[in-house]
């Protein structure tokens, strides 16, 4: 195991506004991301603040498999991105998650779109997301939570999300949890 005091990731601290893009398509999904609200809601220096409704969408790239469940949360967190990256794999790996094939089906997937603040291009986190403005999954349900948060283009979210409406995305359930309420909630049928 590398020496992670010498990482440029993990010397870098502060509270910053994280936004994660949830998914599953394997096993009880709705449950699958509940839980996991619940669990980042439980990182250490961390607080959801905003999480957006549930989204039904096609697979991209990978494997034929069945849709997705997305989602996006919102985090105040003052875990360092590499600690961060390593929490939410621990999530992941607690949830059943396999890593056999690339972008193919699986139980919870949590990548880190955007962290305020801080920027990696190279090794094992890349921030923001280099296919987030790609991908309505990801781009429906940030806009919900955070629609004028400014992407590396230069484009709103909203305006990006305007580029990818071509991609199936339904809206399928409001917030998996309340903001003010860590426990996971079962919202009405939209």
């Amino acid at each position: 195991m590398p020496d992670r005091s010498e990482h440029p990731l993990s010397s870098y601290a502060c509270s910053a506004r994280v936004y994660l893009g949830l998914g599953s398509n394997q096993g009880d999904s709705k449950m699958v991301l509940q839980r996991a609200v619940g669990d980042l809601s439980g990182l250490p220096g961390s607080r959801v603040v905003a999480v957006s409704a549930l989204y039904l969408t096609a697979p991209i790239g990978g494997p034929e498999q069945p849709p997705f469940l997305n989602m996006v949360v919102a985090l105040e967190t003052t875990m360092t991105p590499l600690d961060l990256l390593e929490a939410v794999q621990d999530i992941e790996d607690a949830a059943g998650r396999t890593r056999e094939v690339r972008w193919g089906p699986r139980t919870l997937d949590v990548d880190i779109l955007w962290y305020h603040g801080f920027e990696a291009t190279e090794g094992p986190l890349r921030v923001p997301h280099p296919r987030m403005e790609e991908r309505r999954f990801v781009l429906e349900p940030l806009a919900e939570i955070a629609p004028d948060l400014m992407l590396p283009t230069g484009r709103t979210v909203r305006e990006a999300l305007a580029s990818v409406l071509e991609q199936a995305a339904t809206r399928v359930l409001g917030p998996a949890v309340s903001r003010d309420d860590d426990a996971p909630s079962d919202p009405p049928q939209e």
